[in-house]
């Protein structure tokens, strides 16, 4: 079963291991921002580390991890003025494997809409906006007390003013603990088809042949636009824990990072935790791909999105009687922008 399992794993990523770096030429890039602010700050080398609510993204197989009903939450403030969300719950079901569902959206403020008739409208002009949303629903199992075998279903949808692109994807993963407790997990994220634009204003009227005078110039057609793949990713990591004197761990965690647009990159994170309350995180993202492959443009963009450090810290807290919570928070260097910063909290019923 296991070595079925993985055969299908390297069939789906097959396609994009002798891909180029095909920057900017994949649709429904808000898929691959990430989620949950301890997993981000810990550089987002958590597919083998998955084991929260988080794991509905970076590897659904960690979903089987969970022993108690949770939600999380996370918000992100992110680049020119949009904000980012991602909420999730998780439901284990004993022998039967455990259920997941999440949510997943990038929104921003409405605009005015200004044509070349227009181009300076009033503050009571029309206005439009635009967003993207994922939703997912989640299933993983502990097929043996040491490997996990999980898959997520979803929609997207891309949104501006008038036109919309939909379509459905599918992440796989898997998690296996070695004898010696090491973690070893692996997915493909967002396998699925080509989004395209479409809408209203993909209607014109047409004129067939523009020579000829008095025919009907004012045909019903309709634009097709061009459609683009989503952001395929192969993920593969190994992490462990380290115990130490006086309540005190670290887990050290590593993944290698291969999109099919853009050059792959190792993802590296440390965390501390004292008594199982406080923690300390810090991780960094790293090209591996040598440079005399790429074009001089491709060095430029691939240097420019080459973040810096991630840091955070979390605390847990067992409310009395009551549900257990967990506080992250997450500061994210995103290339030649600012620093951006993330908040998520884990509720555990």
């Amino acid at each position: 079963m296991k070595k079925t399992i993985y055969t299908t794993l390297l069939a789906l990523t097959f396609g994009i291991i002798s891909a180029q770096t095909n920057v900017g030429t994949t649709s429904a890039s808000f898929l691959e921002i990430g989620a949950g602010a301890r997993s981000l700050a810990m550089g987002g080398a958590y597919v083998s580390l998955a084991n929260d609510v988080s794991a509905l993204y970076w590897n659904p197989a960690g979903i089987a991890s969970v022993v108690r009903p949770s939600i999380q939450l996370y918000h992100a403030p992110w680049l020119v003025d949009t904000d980012y969300y991602h909420g999730g719950s998780v439901v284990p079901m004993g022998r039967l494997g455990t259920l997941g569902f999440s949510y997943t959206a990038i929104t921003m403020k409405e605009m005015l809409v200004r044509t070349v008739q227009n181009p300076e409208p009033d503050e009571y002009g029309e206005k439009f906006d635009a967003g993207s949303l994922a939703m997912g629903m989640a299933y993983a199992k502990n097929l043996t007390d040491q490997f996990s075998f999980g898959f997520q279903t979803k929609f997207i949808q891309e949104k501006i003013w008038q036109m919309q692109a939909k379509g459905f994807a599918m992440d796989i993963g898997t998690l296996f603990v070695t004898d010696r407790g090491i973690r070893i997990g692996m997915s493909v994220s967002n396998f699925g088809g080509k989004l395209g634009m479409d809408g209203i204003n993909s209607a014109v009227d047409y004129d067939i042949d523009e020579t000829i005078f008095g025919n009907n110039d004012r045909i019903d057609a309709h634009l097709d636009a061009a459609k683009w793949p989503l952001p395929l990713m192969f993920r593969f990591g190994v992490s462990k824990d380290f115990i130490l004197p006086a309540n005190q761990k670290v887990i050290l965690s590593v993944d290698g990072i291969h999109p099919n647009n853009n050059v792959e990159r190792i993802n590296a994170g440390i965390e501390y935790g004292v008594s199982d309350i406080l923690f300390l995180r810090a991780g960094r993202s790293f090209l591996v791909i040598g440079e005399q492959s790429l074009t001089e443009s491709e060095i430029k963009t691939s240097r420019e999105q080459q973040e810096g450090t991630t840091l955070g810290l979390g605390i847990n807290y067992k409310i009395p009687r009551g549900p257990k919570l967990r506080i992250d928070y997450a500061v994210i260097p995103v290339g030649v922008f600012d620093s951006i910063t993330g908040f998520s909290i884990d509720i555990s019923f």
